[in-house]
């Protein structure tokens, strides 16, 4: 079930497309093509940046007041990470610095795709299947701090191997939203695993309300290999000129850039506001400048900066990246 407040996912595409794009021919997806209520939906996007830029956004006097900002350390009984998270209604970012999660270096990033539906995440995973992926599946399970891991979500993605970029469909499990210790909203309807519930509403009290664009620069292997599982979710899918993709929820654009794996990370993200700002601001953070306004939307572009060429492989286990789901 999708939130009630929408921006207009002809108005979302036109502003992520123009700003992300970065000058890319692309046509804008016509009506009939897009599926207006796909499975999956982004959920979260995560980018480990350079220290400098890490340490500001953790820091940041204005961040702070512009979104709803946590500093939080994961566990899932085998590994721990630490994260910079900024929350929205139905989508967050997370940011890592170098050394504050295992097997990930500056320029890596993820994104997550995820069921606001109990069983939808099943039905994704067999359209996989049909696509011709025999894909990797698992329950991602969290340690509250009693030493008993619970579980967390379920996990389906295409393969454990990639370069800087990796992608993976989740899905709450309803005993970790219902329990009583972490006091999530009650459900809003049957089968609510919904994105919604689990951010919960401190947004409200904040500029941010929603991740409604990325652009993230990976290599043409990644792209390749990610893509299928949005295919699968019934995410409306545009293949470019330059070997890159364009993705489309509904609300959330995602653009992903084909480079040279040293010359990856995340680039743009563009957020929707809770109500249009007053007076436009452009803020540094790091090696980053967020620009609010003028309007409801904020732009926040990264600078390039130096990856490490390498190849994250688990086999054919669970791949080794920062937290799943934060």
């Amino acid at each position: 079930m999708r939130t009630p407040w929408r921006i207009s996912g002809f108005i979302a595409a036109a502003i992520a497309s123009l700003v992300i794009t970065t000058g890319t021919s692309v046509t804008t997806a016509h009506a009939e093509e897009e599926r207006q209520d796909p499975l999956l939906a982004f959920n979260h996007a995560w980018a480990m940046v350079d220290r400098e830029t890490a340490d500001a956004i953790e820091h940041s006097e204005y961040l702070g007041q512009f979104a709803d900002r946590r500093i939080s350390t994961g566990n899932d009984g085998t590994s721990s990470w630490t994260g910079r998270y900024l929350l929205g209604k139905e989508t967050y970012l997370e940011f890592f610095g170098p050394g504050d999660a295992p097997d990930a270096v500056a320029g890596d990033t993820g994104l997550a795709v995820s069921a606001d539906d109990d069983g939808d995440l099943a039905v994704a995973t067999d359209n996989l299947h049909d696509l011709g992926v025999d894909p990797v599946e698992f329950t991602q399970v969290t340690d509250l701090g009693d030493g008993k891991p619970i579980p967390w979500f379920d996990v389906t993605y295409t393969t454990a191997t990639h370069d800087t970029f990796f992608s993976w469909a989740m899905e709450y499990r309803d005993e970790f939203l219902s329990d009583p210790r972490l006091s999530f909203p009650p459900p809003a309807y049957e089968g609510d695993v919904s994105r919604d519930r689990y951010n919960r509403d401190r947004y409200l009290d904040h500029q941010m309300r929603d991740v409604i664009g990325i652009q993230i620069a990976t290599t043409e292997a990644d792209i390749e290999k990610m893509v299928p599982l949005w295919r699968a979710a019934g995410i409306t899918i545009r293949v470019l000129k330059d070997g890159g993709v364009l993705a489309f929820d509904g609300m959330t654009t995602i653009r992903l850039l084909p480079v040279p794996a040293e010359e990856a990370g995340v680039r743009h993200i563009v957020l929707a506001l809770n109500e249009p700002a007053e007076e436009p601001h452009t803020e540094t953070i790091g090696n980053s400048t967020l620009h609010v306004g003028p309007g409801a939307y904020a732009l926040w572009t990264f600078d390039p900066i130096e990856a490490e060429p390498a190849t994250r492989s688990s086999g054919a286990g669970e791949p080794l990246h920062p937290a799943f789901g934060g």
